[in-house]
């Protein structure tokens, strides 16, 4: 019976080619776009995700206080109110992993006939601890390293590539800033930051070597800023509030002071980014969603008009026996059939935008299965929503009027 009725609707869609088409026209742009969307917004959260794993888990940066020059204050990080003391003091909380304080800035680096320009970072050897970075050649500087002031780097793929190329960097020498650093170890791939830097373009070099020989400063021991880790996600709270306790405490500030530091939680701000791109992606999905309330209006009003056209058929085949719930279904079928297969139109065009948007933008977009299955779950209810009325009004029809209409 089902079958028979399947056949009798495409051949009824099948005798009006063009008003089929254009009626799955507009499912055919809605399916396409909502597939799209949604792409491009999982693509969004995917980039997001991948640069929170990046950066590390459960981190916070504390940053020195601020200057104040002629009534003009300057930015956190700028005014030496930060020392190893307090990171050491800092480490010893129970919430806390591990603290690495850091000494930032630029050099130029030269091996053999090639220089490059980079980041160059004074860390200590807990700095690859907390940003979970690891080696995939050689091994790390140790404490000892810190101690000595030695002069021995890290290098990460960006450098080994721009000063290397495809020799091995281990054991060999560079130069940054005109004094010889030997490489012990090169960092595995992180990619790009939140603010779109290369974090592979980095070298890391004991933290007093880069106190004392590269970059130089007023205030032996001083930290502009240092990464802390805490021992979970559960207790960045209690972190943070630790933090702050124990430096107000250690730089002795009245209550009501203004504190001379600053504690900024990364991991909360990676949170609101990926909460950020979570929204975007179902606003796109929402936009496009209207292409299909669009799409099921033209079928509804199709349907409506070939239940006017095919009136006489109807009342020929209730006289013959046929029941109402038959027209309902014959009726409803078309509309589904249409739905589906403007949705599968729909999803082809929506695979290959998404392909195209790719090779020709180079943004991320990603197709997943739970996107083409919503696509088709929606046209499904939009055929079913939208054809109803006309198949029930089908239906409706007194077999004697029907026969009559002209």
């Amino acid at each position: 019976m089902l079958a028979n009725m399947l056949r009798e609707a495409w051949r009824a869609m099948a005798a009006n080619k063009l008003r089929t088409f254009l009626t799955m026209l507009g499912l055919v742009i809605g399916v396409g776009a909502v597939v799209l969307m949604l792409a491009i917004g999982q693509g969004a959260q995917t980039l997001v995700k991948e640069a929170v794993a990046t950066m590390g888990s459960n981190l916070f940066i504390v940053l020195s206080g601020g200057t104040t020059t002629g009534g003009a204050r300057s930015g956190s990080g700028t005014a030496p109110t930060l020392t190893l003391s307090d990171a050491q003091a800092i480490e010893e909380l129970p919430s806390v992993a591990a603290v690495a304080p850091t000494q930032n800035g630029t050099a130029q680096l030269v091996y053999g006939a090639s220089n490059w320009n980079s980041s160059v970072i004074g860390v200590t050897p807990s700095y690859l601890l907390v940003r979970e970075w690891r080696l995939v050649r050689g091994q790390p500087f140790t404490d000892t390293d810190v101690r000595t002031v030695a002069r021995v780097a890290i290098i990460g793929q960006t450098v080994a590539r721009e000063l290397f190329g495809s020799e091995d960097p281990v054991d060999k020498t560079i130069r940054i800033r005109n004094s010889p650093y030997v490489v012990m170890g090169v960092l595995g791939a992180k990619g790009q930051s939140f603010d779109g830097r290369d974090q592979d373009d980095t070298v890391l070099i004991p933290f007093s070597t880069a106190q004392r020989k590269l970059y130089g400063t007023s205030f032996p021991d001083s930290v502009r800023f240092m990464m802390v880790k805490a021992v979970s996600e559960d207790a960045m709270d209690r972190t943070e509030e630790g933090i702050t306790t124990l430096l107000r405490e250690r730089h002795r500030i009245p209550p009501g002071g203004e504190n001379d530091f600053t504690v900024r939680n990364l991991s909360a701000a990676a949170d609101v980014q990926a909460q950020t791109t979570r929204v975007m992606s179902i606003m796109l999905g929402a936009v496009a969603s209207i292409s299909l309330v669009v799409g099921g209006i033209g079928i509804m009003n199709i349907m409506l008009v070939s239940v006017t056209e095919r009136t006489r058929e109807i009342g020929i085949r209730m006289a013959i026996g046929a029941r109402q719930r038959d027209i309902l279904l014959q009726f409803l079928l078309e509309s589904v059939i249409v739905s589906v297969v403007g949705c599968l139109i729909g999803v082809v065009l929506g695979v290959g935008g998404a392909a195209l948007v790719s090779q020709t933008t180079e943004m991320m977009v990603v197709v997943t299965g739970a996107a083409i299955l919503l696509s088709f779950a929606v046209a499904a209810a939009v055929g079913i929503f939208f054809g109803f009325y006309p198949a029930r009004k089908a239906a409706g029809l007194k077999p004697i009027e029907a026969l009559r209409y002209q």
